[in-house]
């Protein structure tokens, strides 16, 4: 298989040698076998785990029924999840996408016409977040920090590039280049797993709202449950004007949402933007288990969970000379080591435990919403093996002069 891979998909991703073929919960199975503890969740995206059975059951339903009509028509679904999210991040209107880079596209595309209706079209321009990623796709690239992304692709969108937490930078930015609209993660995932601070997202919400910014909050990674509230920003007491959604909202079914306060709700009109597949009545389906299992207790589990995987990191970071720092919130942690975390990562793997590393020294962990104690337990005991047994750091050695 790796062969045919290799010789007829284009090769952008390193992908293991394993084949996996099905799973239950935080565990997936490959073809031999063997059972992997999954902290990986797809990317942060298979909240409800491995063939939940609510989950199965109503795809299983939907596929017998309709799974696509285009957003020419009506199905029973798009009422019923548009509302509940807008209750839940306290917006009022949802575009439905089928990923985390076409809702950052939506909302980029209601900033850039919300200046337009206040007649101030020449505010097209944006500031985001070094640090910061929102996708491939060449609007979210061009707000996605690292340069490697970005460079083989441009000329991409103006962006003003600030310094995480850093406040002064930030209303140097807003006043003085008067963009279209600000756009951060709460947390920042790809990044690293950095946390921006409350007093930080504050006053970047009262800046938007002095300069007239469109402040744009990529909740792909942190929102819909992630860290314990629906919202991360709903931890700081911030309401963005606009949030993106994806990865866990359809479950593991492709499925996004881009959602708009009051004042923007009706900023896109008939003809300003559509999707062949966005909203479909098969993502929307999921969509609505996954709200269904959330509002019925499973939002209180991810909270006593991450609690539990919080605090048993931290007492490894306490026994572990390598640790650095242990960041995150909820079931969205990292781990930062003094060192490249690889091969912590590959000794991981090879006790069958499925992490990754979105930076050189961090290890990311993002086990699906129904992860078990016992299971928070286990992988715990091998990350404490792992990390536990690497060498001190050597001291650094010093410099002498030729």
């Amino acid at each position: 298989m790796a062969d045919a891979i290799e010789a007829h998909v284009m090769p952008t991703y390193a992908r293991g040698d394993e084949v996996f073929v099905d799973g239950a919960g935080a565990t997936v199975r490959d073809q031999d076998g063997n059972e992997f503890l999954d902290f990986l969740s797809g990317i942060a995206v298979t909240a409800l785990g491995h063939a939940h059975p609510a989950l199965t059951a109503a795809l299983r339903d939907q596929v017998g029924r309709v799974t696509h009509l285009s957003n020419l028509f009506r199905h029973p679904y798009t009422a019923d999840v548009a509302e509940r999210l807008c209750a839940h991040a306290g917006m009022r209107k949802a575009f439905f996408t089928n990923s985390g880079a076409e809702s950052i596209e939506c909302a980029l595309k209601i900033a850039r016409k919300a200046m337009h209706v206040a007649s101030h079209p020449e505010r097209t321009s944006f500031v985001a977040l070094e640090g910061g990623f929102h996708g491939r796709t060449m609007g979210a690239l061009s707000l996605t920090h690292a340069a490697p992304y970005r460079a083989p692709f441009g000329p991409l969108l103006e962006v003003d590039w600030v310094p995480r937490d850093d406040v002064d930078a930030l209303a140097a930015a807003l006043r003085g280049a008067r963009p279209a609209g600000l756009v951060l993660e709460p947390i920042q995932g790809e990044g690293g797993i950095h946390e921006l601070s409350a007093p930080f997202l504050r006053a970047a919400r009262a800046l938007c709202d002095e300069t007239g910014a469109v402040l744009i909050h990529d909740e792909v990674q942190s929102g819909c449950g992630r860290t314990g509230r629906f919202l991360a920003a709903q931890h700081a007491g911030v309401t963005p004007d606009v949030v993106a959604l994806a990865k866990p909202l359809g479950a593991g079914v492709p499925m996004g949402a881009c959602l708009a306060s009051e004042r923007l709700a009706d900023v896109l009109q008939p003809g300003d933007h559509g999707t062949t597949f966005g909203g479909g009545p098969l993502a929307c389906r999921a969509a609505s288990v996954f709200l269904d299992e959330l509002e019925g207790g499973l939002l209180e589990h991810v909270r006593a969970r991450g609690a539990q995987l919080r605090e048993g990191l931290e007492d490894i970071a306490a026994a572990a000379p390598a640790v650095r720092e242990v960041r995150g919130r909820g079931l969205m942690l990292g781990v930062q080591l003094d060192r490249p975390a690889n091969d912590a990562h590959c000794a991981l793997y090879g006790r069958r435990l499925i992490l990754n590393t979105p930076q050189r020294d961090v290890l990311r962990i993002v086990p699906p919403f129904v992860v078990t104690a016992a299971q928070v337990d286990e992988a715990l005991a091998h990350i404490r093996a792992v990390l536990t047994a690497l060498p001190a750091a050597p001291e650094a050695q010093p410099q002498t002069t030729p």
